[in-house]
């Protein structure tokens, strides 16, 4: 039985490129999808990857494997173009959620996006995110993150054009532990132009965010 069975023609097919989910593969399966990249001399990029499997493989594969443990991500890079500014940003109410900000960008930068962090900006010290005001009104998407309760999710919605991608973390304890209080927030408002992923989800937040600022780059046609 085939282990391994790769979607090389997805980026082509969907304009989002599949990525490696470390979690759960063995060191073995994981440095076979490196070689099998290589061999086609395709980029990648993996999530989940645990440090203690992320700092090794950095070392063995040279400077065009990064790893970036904070994310916990990794990106091969076999010739990927730099990355350009987008109208995309990115938006954590906490220093904690951070990780999951990094997997966000991380993954835009790896579809050609470079994308702005705006980290610490939780509704408890509102004037942190008032203080960005001018950025998040030329956002055409934001990307918040936020564990707790989430409520910055909200209060984004309520300030700005762009439509809003909420990416509940697992930040939060009592009522709010592992990201069902961010959840039931980003789901339960009635502050419009809010769409949510799964919680601790960057990667999906930011092949959604991609998918729609590279639509804004299209021409206004109407398959017939």
């Amino acid at each position: 039985m085939k282990e391994l069975r790769f979607d090389w023609g997805r980026a082509e097919r969907t304009g989002v490129c599949e990525a490696v989910l470390a979690e759960g593969k063995s060191p073995e399966q994981i440095r076979a999808v490196i070689a099998a990249a290589r061999g086609r001399g395709s980029s990648l990029l993996l999530t989940r990857l645990s440090p203690e499997l992320g700092q090794p493989l950095a070392e063995e594969e040279g400077t065009s494997f990064d790893y970036d443990a904070c994310s916990r991500s990794a990106i091969l890079d076999l010739g990927l173009p730099p990355p350009v500014p987008c109208a995309g940003l990115i938006v954590t109410a906490g220093t904690s959620d951070l990780p999951v900000a990094h997997e966000a960008r991380r993954t835009l930068r790896f579809h050609g996006l470079d994308s702005p962090i705006l980290a610490d900006c939780g509704v408890a010290g509102l004037w942190r995110l008032m203080e960005q005001s001018e950025q998040l009104g030329n956002a055409h998407v934001i990307i918040a993150v936020a564990g707790m309760e989430g409520a910055i999710f909200p209060v984004i919605a309520g300030l700005t054009h762009a439509l809003v991608i909420a990416v509940p973390t697992s930040i939060g304890y009592g009522v709010a532990e592992g990201g069902k209080g961010a959840l039931s927030t980003a789901l339960a408002t009635c502050a419009p132009g809010i769409v949510t992923v799964n919680i601790d989800n960057g990667f999906g937040a930011a092949c959604a965010a991609a998918k729609i600022l590279a639509r804004r780059s299209l021409p206004d046609t109407i398959p017939g």
